[in-house]
């Protein structure tokens, strides 16, 4: 699985956690949401991918409004395969996001890297995509170019989003991710990666984790929130 990772960028691990809390994790996720102020990140540059009009349901710090996302972020099985993506004992939480992509609407995201909006000094940050239901193609699951996590971090164009450019990276070549319930996808922050739009009849929802080994200090001072720092694994050696 590892080796896997290092070479291709990301790693999709099957059955993280089962059915049965998926689809509880689900639940929780569609009532916090329920909750919040309606907020839409959807990127202007977004809207050069399809001719519907799309949308976007979000929420940042997601632990901070639902307990059992602050469980589920030092869960074993979770914090276990992070710590061998880090390549340290030592995990620590940059940022969690949910992202439910509603039917038949739900937004895509151009070809990018999560490097261009906080870039780290070592590069061991990642991110982990929990499934709360199934994502095929035509939900808008995640596309990945393989292996470009190895070329570094690439310019990016700002405007509109960070992204990169649509012509030299068509979000149609990317290899697609198809994962089910319960499925977790961890991915380098070098990676290129983005994601189609949801043209199903389902929602497609999913809880992501940015992670890091906590001795990769950031180069630049963006992109704070409000857990940033906090140990899912081990301790903080620089303390």
């Amino acid at each position: 699985m590892i080796d896997f990772y290092r070479e291709n960028g990301y790693v999709l691990v099957k059955g993280l956690l089962s059915k049965d809390e998926a689809a509880a994790y689900r639940e929780k996720t569609h009532a916090l949401i329920s909750r919040l102020r309606a907020v839409d990140p959807t990127w202007a540059v977004a809207r050069q991918l399809t001719d519907q009009r799309t949308e976007l349901r979000h929420c940042h710090d997601a632990q901070y409004y639902e307990a059992a996302f602050t469980r589920l972020l030092v869960d074993p099985r979770f914090t276990g395969v992070a710590a061998e993506i880090a390549g340290s004992p030592n995990v620590q939480l940059h940022h969690t996001k949910i992202f439910i992509k509603p039917a038949e609407r739900g937004s895509p995201f151009p070809m990018h890297q999560d490097a261009a909006h906080f870039p780290h000094t070592r590069h061991t940050m990642a991110a982990a995509i929990f499934h709360f239901d199934d994502a095929s193609e035509d939900k808008g699951c995640v596309r990945v170019v393989p292996g470009s996590h190895q070329d570094g971090p690439l310019p990016h164009i700002e405007e509109g989003g960070w992204h990169l450019p649509l012509d030299a990276w068509p979000l149609a070549s990317a290899v697609p991710v198809e994962a089910e319930a319960g499925d977790v996808l961890f991915l380098s922050y070098l990676l290129v990666h983005g994601s189609g739009v949801n043209t199903s009849g389902e929602d497609r929802t999913t809880f992501l984790v940015q992670f890091r080994d906590p001795e990769d200090a950031p180069a630049d001072d963006v992109h704070r929130s409000l857990g940033q720092g906090m140990m899912l694994q081990g301790f903080a050696p620089n303390v």
